[in-house]
């Protein structure tokens, strides 16, 4: 026999939806149904859906308006009340368990005193409630998802976390209204960052070369379930964002990373969301392979890309010499020659340089 005490379907019902059957079934209209309660349609449509409370006085109009007892309504009013507690404290735990809350805490995105706080996790994410967190993000995770690989479909929660973070790191950074004709000459000033060694150096200078085109830069760690490298968004029609995550550590893939997020912003729609996962097996789309050869003009333009597969690839000298005319780092000459197929993948890297997150600047705000 069924324990009806131990049911608990995943599901609420209000007592409005018995109030509204039993108007239905002896055809009494809204309207009708006020005035024989002495309340204005607009609480009754509100008590229909559960919006006000029934108590004493209520349910005492309702016993007498529509039957059943006083007992009735406040035992029916009383179960849909439990039963959204209980159904809310399930959808928070679940959704705490997709959030990268280790991670989170871990990058200082959060303090660990409120990692098991919803209220201050929805804070984070500039929303009220967890809803509004599904429909904000989903919308978001819906575009991004059209252009990369499985990955993100996998873990949604963590690019969220991520992309959010970015967010924040933009706020407090002036810009000048999106001017893409500027952003574009001032690429080629940008290219010359290339050969700075380090990031403390190179990133402060990037952000202002950017702010003055109106784009925040902003740069964070992945949490564990978010493979991007960068992202390119447009935060409002005069603000865009370009996010990088340093996710290999070397020269060649963050600035040909940063490359391609500027190429989303002069080529591509200013609605659409880029995420970029760099590696096998992803999907490239049409928007994704023009980013790729903007990047790769930019880096070492098409005049010399006959020099550069005529390289000797075990000379260490023409390849500085290479990397000197085109203006560039020699790690980003040898990571175009591995692309290419010119040079093995595991050959010649320890020219490449190296970053460390633990010498990265605090703060990068031009």
């Amino acid at each position: 026999m069924l324990n009806t005490n131990t049911f608990q379907p995943n599901w609420t019902s209000a007592p409005g939806d018995t109030i509204l059957d039993l108007l239905n079934e002896r055809n009494i209209s809204i309207d009708h149904f006020a005035q024989q309660m002495d309340s204005s349609r607009e609480y009754v449509e509100k008590l229909i859906a559960g919006q006000n409370e029934i108590n004493q006085e209520t349910s005492k109009k309702l016993s007498g308006i529509l039957g059943s007892s006083e007992d009735f309504w406040l035992r029916r009013e009383f179960q849909y009340r439990e039963d959204q507690v209980r159904l809310n404290q399930v959808a928070e735990t679940s959704w705490l368990k997709l959030l990268p809350i280790s991670d989170m805490i871990k990058y200082g995105w959060i303090k660990q005193e409120v990692s098991k706080s919803v209220k201050s996790l929805l804070a984070y994410f500039g929303v009220n409630s967890i809803n509004e967190w599904h429909l904000k993000y989903e919308a978001e995770m819906a575009q991004v998802s059209f252009r990369t690989s499985s990955t993100f479909k996998q873990q949604p929660a963590a690019v969220a976390a991520w992309l959010r973070q970015g967010e924040l790191q933009s706020q407090p950074i002036f810009c000048n209204s999106w001017n893409p004709d500027l952003f574009k000459e001032t690429l080629f000033e940008i290219k010359k960052l290339t050969k700075i060694k380090d990031p403390i150096d190179f990133l402060p200078k990037l952000a202002k070369l950017c702010a003055k085109c109106g784009v925040a830069i902003a740069i964070a760690r992945t949490p564990n379930g978010c493979q991007a490298s960068g992202v390119t968004k447009f935060l409002t029609t005069d603000r865009a964002l370009i996010m990088l995550s340093f996710r290999y550590l070397t020269d060649d893939h963050f600035w040909f990373t940063f490359f391609h997020e500027a190429g989303h912003l002069v080529l591509h729609d200013k609605r659409a969301v880029f995420v970029e996962e760099l590696g096998k097996n992803r999907l490239i789309s049409q928007e994704e392979e023009e980013a790729n050869n903007f990047a790769a003009e930019m880096l070492i333009p098409a005049s010399l890309r006959p020099e550069l597969m005529r390289l000797a690839v075990s000379n260490k000298r023409s390849i500085i010499g290479f990397a000197t005319k085109a203006g560039v780092s020699a790690g980003i000459v040898i990571g175009q020659l591995q692309h290419s197929g010119k040079l093995e993948y595991h050959r010649m890297n320890s020219y490449k340089r190296k970053y460390s997150w633990e010498n990265m600047p605090t703060n990068i705000n031009p």
